[in-house]
């Protein structure tokens, strides 16, 4: 269950670095917090002595976590292009677009799950990680647009990467759609037995 229309929860954080969840009167951890991020549940993070909302800092030490654990989700060609905004003239376009562009990946996650749990098939996970390697692609291009200054070798190594990289086409999404059509006949014939 979500807390989308609820207050979020307040999170205080001790200078003994514990994590204190307000709503449910216990400490917490980063796992803990991560857990809730997942179940889509708000929160904020507040310093219990200043009362400063350090949130961002909270969540960004999740993903550093998670990074050290090899979760690796984040390219370390991304990890630099992102230093290189701070400080810089776009610094104050880069979240709107970085979150623009998660919530669109979010979306066509979503599509991709309910096609996977539709046909129960090994060829609905195919087209995922086709469009999965579609979206980091076409977000690296995107990216790139903001980082007109980089030097030409670097440039040339990311365009390389890029062309190097299967690209889905459009028979491919034909033939994965009569796939899934067929999976779907036969889905169909099997409830009919029963």
């Amino acid at each position: 269950m979500t807390r989308h229309a609820q207050q979020p929860t307040i999170i205080k954080k001790y200078a003994n670095r514990r994590l204190y969840n307000t709503g449910t009167s216990t400490y917490v951890t980063l796992d803990d917090l991560a857990k809730m991020v997942k179940e889509e549940e708000d929160f904020i993070v507040i310093d219990a002595k200043t009362q400063d909302d350090i949130t961002r800092s909270v969540l960004t030490q999740i993903i550093v976590e998670q990074e050290s654990r090899g979760g690796h989700l984040l390219p370390t060609n991304f990890l630099r292009q992102l230093i290189r905004f701070y400080g810089d003239s776009m610094q104050t376009l880069v979240p709107s677009y970085l979150d623009f562009s998660m919530n669109s990946l979010t979306r066509d996650q979503e599509k991709f799950r309910e096609q996977m749990a539709k046909t129960f098939g090994a060829t609905a996970m195919g087209a995922m990680e086709n469009q999965v390697r579609s979206n980091m692609a076409m977000f690296e291009r995107a990216f790139r647009m903001f980082t007109p200054f980089a030097n030409e070798a670097e440039q040339a190594t990311r365009e390389r990467e890029t062309r190097e990289r299967p690209q889905p086409s459009e028979s491919d999404f034909d033939t994965l759609r009569k796939q899934m059509a067929e999976m779907q006949s036969r889905l169909d014939q099997l409830a009919k037995k029963d």
